[in-house]
Parts: C-alpha cells; sequence; structure tokens
C-alpha cells in the first residue's frame, strides 16, 4: 500500500483523524495503554503521537507526513473557523488524555473538579464586572493580566473577589487615588 506523502492532508482526512483519536482515547484500554507508559517513566505524548501515527496509517497517509501536516493546520486553515475549533478541541483532546494519565485517576479528578471550581469563580467574578462601565472593566481585566503575569499564569490569579473589584473601581473614579 502506497502511503500520501505530499500535499496537505484534507478537511475531512483532518476531521477523521479528531474523530478517531477522540474515541480512541476515551476508550479504557487506550487510557490504560497511555497511564502504562507513564508508569514505565515514558512521556504520556509519545504515546498519544503513536496512537495519531496509527490513525494516519490505518488512513493510508505517512505517519511523519501526517505529524508534519498537523503543524501546518494553523497557516493552511486559518479561515475555516469550523476547522479551527476542531483541531483546537483535538489539541485539547490530547492534553487531557496526557494529564489524566500523569496524575492517575484521583488526581485528574481532583484536578477537574478544581477546574470547574474555577470555571464557577471565573463566571460569577465576570457577571459582576458586567456591572461595571467599560473603562472600569478595562481597569479589572488589566488587573487580572498583572496578577496573572505575576503568578507566572496561575489559574487561581485569574479571579478577583467582589471587594477586589468594587476597591479597583473606586481607586479608578476617586480623585484622592488617581494617578499623577
Amino acid at each position: 500500500m502506497a502511503y500520501q506523502n505530499s500535499g496537505m492532508l484534507s478537511k475531512d482526512q483532518l476531521l477523521h483523524l479528531f474523530d478517531q483519536f477522540a474515541y480512541l482515547t476515551s476508550q479504557p484500554e487506550v487510557k490504560q495503554r497511555i497511564s502504562d507508559a507513564v508508569n514505565d517513566k515514558q512521556e504520556a505524548v509519545a504515546v498519544t503521537t503513536a496512537i495519531q501515527e496509527e490513525i494516519f496509517s490505518d488512513m493510508g497517509v505517512d505517519p511523519q507526513f501526517g505529524l508534519a501536516c498537523l503543524g501546518k493546520v494553523n497557516m493552511t486553515f486559518e479561515n475555516d473557523q469550523d476547522l479551527m475549533i476542531q483541531f483546537y478541541g483535538f489539541v485539547a483532546k490530547e492534553e487531557i488524555a496526557c494529564e489524566e494519565a500523569e496524575l492517575g485517576p484521583d488526581g485528574f479528578a481532583e484536578r477537574m473538579e478544581m477546574q470547574h471550581y474555577l470555571e464557577e469563580q471565573q463566571l460569577e467574578m465576570l457577571k459582576h464586572m458586567r456591572k461595571f462601565h467599560l473603562d472600569d472593566q478595562s481597569a479589572i481585566l488589566e488587573k487580572i493580566h498583572q496578577q496573572m503575569e505575576n503568578t507566572n499564569f496561575q489559574p487561581e490569579a485569574s479571579i478577583l473577589s467582589v471587594d477586589h473589584i468594587q476597591d479597583i473601581v473606586k481607586r479608578r473614579v476617586s480623585p484622592l487615588f488617581q494617578p499623577i
């Protein structure tokens, strides 16, 4: 069988890869394969890459060529919003599969719970922010950006308390606190 090894993968080929990868990495035996590799001191991403190579082979695509095409998706399909969303979903699924194997079931469940909690807190903060003028919202977002940079982008830094938000707005409005 001659493998495809030139040109670029089509949108349909990429969507097939994304779907197959999502299906396979949701299977208990594949999760165990990735976890076993991590337990054997291998990189989880090496296993997810091998899984992608297997899918490419089944598709009649040279695995190394297929992987090289994944590196070009951003440039080739930058104007195809649907495909780009699917692509980022694929990347996220790979990250999640690796993280689940590296953290183990309990650690991963704890991580997902913490992620869910942070998202709820962010949503509440955003709802509260919407009550303010756009200039105030910009000041609040700038403060969050500074916090995130100062903590090397720790997720917890993306949340401000209601009191902190009100303090930012007060300082912005009050002539006593205006920067000179």
